[in-house]
């Protein structure tokens, strides 16, 4: 049998200007899927003149699509609409959760 880090099951680019976003579903050994989302920028190096591409990615696994997907939807409709969305409580965090959490995390 094949051993398999990580398997690239579908992916999907979104042009826009200068970015393009990669939406991309990968699978773990164990058959786990999860979502990878890269934002790619091509930048240019005024002194040797050439280019260069920036990228930033976030990892999206299952158990969080859910909430992901209710305040990227709430967000986007607080844009369009100006109206405040509603979230329920487990989904909004404070700048002291994220502290709490950060001062837990062990870093070798």
């Amino acid at each position: 049998m094949e051993e398999r880090e990580k398997e690239e099951v579908f992916s999907k680019a979104v042009k826009a200007g200068k970015r393009t976003y990669f939406f991309d579903v990968k699978e773990t050994k164990q058959g786990e899927r999860y979502i990878t989302i890269t934002e790619s920028k091509r930048k240019f190096d005024n002194e040797d003149g050439t280019f260069s591409y920036e990228k930033h990615k976030i990892f999206l696994y299952k158990e969080d699509y859910s909430k992901f997907q209710n305040a990227l939807e709430g967000v986007i409709r607080f844009v369009e609409t100006g109206q405040m969305p509603v979230f329920e409580e487990d989904e909004v965090r404070s700048d002291d959760d994220f502290e709490k959490e950060f001062e837990n995390i062990k870093f070798d």
